[in-house]
């Protein structure tokens, strides 16, 4: 067969076509477990609005940091740290409302974030550690922090204008955490897809050294994704606070995993190069739904795991692009 007919043919057509299947099989994914857990669980009240209201505020959080993930990842990175910046941040941010109210404790944690990140894009850039040890690194230290400062214990929040912002309120029957988890999403998905910095983002991942010949600063990309992301987590820690009204250092502990299978299991490659942020938000939901319905189901924890991390590995094995 000829090149020409080769690029033109059935052959051509059949893998475009799984390539499009495989780029939407999170959605697939997503309806298919959604319609099992409905028709099999209705009676145990799954598709009870409280329910699938309590799934999307069980689910903000991580979908919060995996949409900054989802940046870190497409610039072939990666951060470990973020479920412990949370906990870190929910603390700092809950001592300072102590201190000096309600907007004194949302600077503290956003600059609890900001310090973490240029922490970790300094090392990651300038000094050539690896993001993976640098952010492992971190993740000690910052659940350390945590523990040290609030003494392991937890620390009230009794300002209610807090606690309705970040976390607990709802207008109507909407939580508040949908708001920021769809703004977010809107925001992360414009910049990666509509904007120069995503665009740079996207070929820093792509090919590091082509896109450090065509011009693009590849350390400042790495640098600012990495301030973003713990940016984002610090947000999810405040978040945490606001809906548990304390912060406590045990917050956000193992998100980190969540996080990366959500932006992952969304598409978003671990190679680099290509990311989808409305993709990561609905695996971050996809998550959110297998483990309700798991626990619906009156699995016990050890067998919710054994599903969970089943299901996770057959979606993310089905979504990934081959070469």
């Amino acid at each position: 067969m000829s090149t020409s007919e080769t690029l033109s043919g059935p052959g051509m057509l059949a893998r475009i076509g799984l390539a499009n299947w495989r780029q939407n099989i999170i959605y697939i994914g997503f309806v298919v477990i959604f319609l099992i857990f409905a028709l099999t669980l209705n009676d145990k009240g799954f598709l009870n609005p409280n329910n699938l209201l309590n799934i999307v505020r069980q689910t903000a959080m991580i979908a919060v940091m995996a949409i900054a993930m989802t940046f870190v990842l497409s610039s072939g990175e990666i951060d470990l740290s973020v479920g412990a910046v949370a906990g870190l941040a929910s603390v700092t941010a809950a001592i300072a409302i102590d201190a000096g109210g309600m907007f004194f404790g949302v600077a503290a944690g956003l600059a609890t974030g900001i310090a973490v990140g240029v922490f970790n894009g300094l090392l990651t850039t300038r000094i050539g550690i690896p993001s993976f040890l640098t952010t492992l690194a971190m993740m000690g230290i910052a659940k350390g922090v945590a523990m040290w400062v609030s003494d392991t214990a937890a620390v009230p929040i009794i300002e209610p204008a807090y606690s309705w912002l970040f976390g607990g309120g709802s207008i109507g029957i909407i939580p508040v955490l949908l708001i920021w988890m769809l703004v977010l999403g809107v925001i992360g998905h414009f910049v990666l897809k509509r904007t120069g910095f995503g665009r740079r983002v996207l070929a820093t991942g792509g090919g590091e050294t082509a896109a450090r010949y065509s011009g693009i600063d590849t350390r400042s990309i790495k640098f600012r994704v990495l301030i973003i992301s713990s940016m984002a987590a610090a947000l999810a820690g405040m978040l945490y606070a606001g809906r548990l009204q304390s912060g406590r250092f045990q917050l956000g502990e193992g998100d980190e995993l969540s996080v990366i299978a959500a932006a992952v299991l969304g598409g978003t490659s671990l190679f680099g190069g290509y990311g989808t942020v409305i993709g990561t938000i609905v695996g971050a939901l996809m998550i959110g739904l297998i483990n309700n319905g798991l626990i619906l189901m009156g699995l016990e924890f050890s067998q919710q795991l054994i599903a969970r991390g089943g299901i996770i590995i057959l979606a993310v094995a089905l979504s990934q692009k081959r070469s």
